[in-house]
């Protein structure tokens, strides 16, 4: 994939939402989580840094509290979706690891 094909489009996915897309990152073929907050999206590795396993309990289901928490499907850490930061679980204090991502012409792209 490259950043000229967008990883989604922002109308395949409600705000408030995650979704899972595949690109290179850094040169690595990775999973990526993306969150919509409006037109904005953040993105980051689909990987829980407590164990190093996917975030997903299915590929592209994600779980969320009620507050709108990211939760680990393997070990429930619990992330604040704004800055990735584990506020609950094994990995208290750590954090998801961010992928610059941007939004143009309706659809969401790895940012240069």
């Amino acid at each position: 994939m490259t950043s000229q094909s967008p990883l989604i489009q922002l109308d395949e996915w409600p705000a408030g939402d995650f979704a899972e897309a595949e690109g290179l990152v850094e040169g690595i073929h990775s999973s990526i989580l993306l969150y919509r907050q409006g037109d904005t999206v953040r993105g980051y590795l689909n990987t829980c840094p407590h164990a190093g396993r996917r975030l997903d309990w299915s590929p592209g289901q994600f779980l969320a509290t009620k507050d709108g928490l990211l939760v680990c499907a393997a070990h429930g850490a619990s992330f604040r979706m704004d800055d990735g930061e584990c506020v609950a679980g094994p990995c208290r204090g750590e954090a998801l690891l961010s992928v610059a991502v941007e939004v143009r012409d309706g659809g969401v792209y790895l940012a240069p």
